[in-house]
C-alpha cells in the first residue's frame, strides 16, 4: 500500500490552522470566545472566519486519526497496537501536563490576578495538586490542567474503543456494515453521513456542552468519536475516494451555502423563533461539518497525493509543534502585548514568535536528542534513510 500524501499534506496543513486559530483567540471579542489571554486589540468581526473554521476543523483531525488505526491495523496484533498507541499519545500528555502546559496556568492566573508571581514557586506548587483561588486558570479546580492537549487523552480513549470493537467490525455482519459505507455515492455521500452527527447534537448537545475535562463530555465524544469511526471505516478505499475526488466542487458549493445559510440562522433568527426553525439551523450546521470535510478529502486526494520535498520532514515536526506551540504562544503573547506594538505588528510578532519557537526547539533540541524524542510523539531515533533505489513505500501509520 502506498503512503497516503494527501492524509500527511492534510494533517500539516489542520495542525497549522491550529496554531492560526489558537492565535486569533487572543483577538477575537464576544461571548463564547474566552481564552487564557486576551489583547486590548479585540475584534468582534473576527468571529465570521473562526467559526467558518471552528465548526469541522477538530472533527477532521479525529477522521484522519481513524484513518491512521485503519492503516496500522495492517501491521500487528491489537496488542501491540494498543500498546504502541498507549505510548505515542500518554507519555506526551504525561510529559506535557508536567513541563510544556505549566506556562500557560501562571500566565493566565497572573493576568487574573490569582497567583504570585515566580515560576519556580508556582510550578513546585503546580506539581503538588494545587490548590488553587477560584478563577485562577483554566482547570484550576483539578489542580492542574491539560489545556491544549485535551486532544490525546480523548484520542486514546477513542482508540481503546475502537480496539476493542475490532473483532466485531472485523466479523461478517461488520465487514457488511463497512462495505455498505464504502458504496455511498454522489447525494448519499454529502448527506448521510451528517444525520448521525446531527442526531448527536440533538440528543446531547443542550444537556452537555463541551468541557474538555474528559468524563462527562458526552455530546464531544459522540460527535468526536463517530469522526473518528468514519476514519476507520472511510481508509483507503480507491473507489470512494475517487468518488470525494469527483465530488469535491459540489461539497464545496454545498458546504458554503449551507454556512452561509447557518450563519445568517445564528445572527438574524430571534432566540424566540419556532423551534423547528431552530432544527433547521442545527441541521445546516452538521450538513456544513460535513460537506466541509467531504470537500477538503476530495481537492486534497485530488492535488495533495504526491510525494512532496517539504512532506517528510513536517510530517515528523507536526506532534512537536503541536505540543509546544500553545505554550509558546501565551508565553509569547504575555512578553509582547504589554509593549503596545498595535493591532497589527503585535499578532504578526506573535505568530513569528511562536512559529520560530516551535522551530528551533523541534529541530535544534527535540529531534536531536534521543530520550526527548518519545516525550514528543517521536520515534526514539530518527528513520534512517535508504536510497532511492530500494526505498519501499509505506502506509502513513504515524498520524497522531
Amino acid at each position: 500500500m502506498n503512503r497516503r500524501h494527501d492524509i500527511d499534506a492534510l494533517r500539516v496543513f489542520a495542525f497549522g490552522l491550529l496554531i492560526l486559530y489558537h492565535a486569533a483567540m487572543l483577538y477575537v471579542a464576544g461571548t463564547g470566545w474566552e481564552f487564557h489571554l486576551k489583547s486590548s486589540h479585540t475584534a468582534e468581526w473576527l468571529q465570521y472566519p473562526m467559526l467558518f473554521l471552528n465548526r469541522w476543523r477538530m472533527e477532521l483531525l479525529f477522521l484522519v486519526s481513524g484513518l491512521a488505526v485503519n492503516f496500522m491495523r495492517r501491521r500487528g496484533s491489537l496488542a501491540r497496537l494498543a500498546g504502541k498507541r498507549s505510548l505515542r499519545l500518554l507519555l506526551p500528555l504525561v510529559f506535557g501536563v508536567l513541563v510544556v502546559i505549566p506556562i500557560q496556568p501562571y500566565v493566565q492566573g497572573l493576568a487574573n490576578h490569582l497567583v504570585e508571581p515566580g515560576f519556580g514557586r508556582f510550578l513546585l506548587r503546580y506539581w503538588s495538586g494545587g490548590p488553587w483561588p477560584a478563577g485562577a486558570f483554566t482547570g484550576w479546580q483539578y489542580g492542574f490542567t491539560w489545556n491544549h492537549l485535551w486532544y490525546l487523552p480523548y484520542l486514546w480513549v477513542y482508540t481503546m474503543l475502537l480496539l476493542g470493537a475490532l473483532p466485531a467490525l472485523e466479523s461478517r455482519p461488520g465487514q457488511r456494515l463497512r462495505a455498505a459505507v464504502l458504496r455511498l455515492r454522489g447525494p448519499a455521500l454529502l448527506v448521510l453521513p451528517a444525520l448521525p452527527l446531527f442526531a448527536w447534537d440533538r440528543l446531547l448537545g443542550s444537556r452537555y456542552p463541551f468541557t474538555g475535562a474528559l468524563w462527562g463530555d458526552w455530546s464531544a465524544h459522540a460527535l468526536y468519536f463517530s469522526m473518528f469511526l468514519y476514519g476507520y471505516l472511510l481508509g483507503t478505499d480507491s473507489g470512494l475516494w475517487t468518488e470525494l475526488a469527483r465530488q469535491r466542487r459540489v461539497a464545496l458549493g454545498s458546504a458554503l451555502l449551507c454556512f452561509a445559510l447557518y450563519l445568517a440562522g445564528i445572527r438574524l433568527l430571534p432566540d424566540a423563533a419556532p423551534a423547528a426553525v431552530w432544527w433547521v439551523v442545527h441541521a445546516l450546521r452538521y450538513a456544513y461539518l460535513w460537506t466541509a470535510i467531504c470537500a477538503v478529502l476530495g481537492w486534497g486526494h485530488a492535488y495533495l497525493d504526491r510525494p512532496f520535498r517539504w512532506l517528510p520532514y513536517a510530517r515528523e515536526a507536526v506532534y512537536p509543534w503541536y505540543v509546544l506551540h500553545q505554550s509558546l504562544l501565551l508565553l509569547f503573547a504575555w512578553r509582547l502585548m504589554p509593549l503596545g506594538l498595535g493591532p497589527v505588528a503585535e499578532p504578526v510578532a506573535i505568530v513569528l514568535a511562536t512559529v520560530g519557537g516551535c522551530a528551533l526547539l523541534h529541530e535544534y533540541v527535540i529531534r536531536r536528542v534521543r530520550w526527548l524524542r518519545p516525550l514528543f510523539g517521536l520515534d526514539a531515533a530518527p528513520a534512517r534513510r535508504r536510497p532511492r533505489a530500494v526505498a519501499m513505500p509505506q502506509p502513513a501509520d504515524d498520524l497522531a
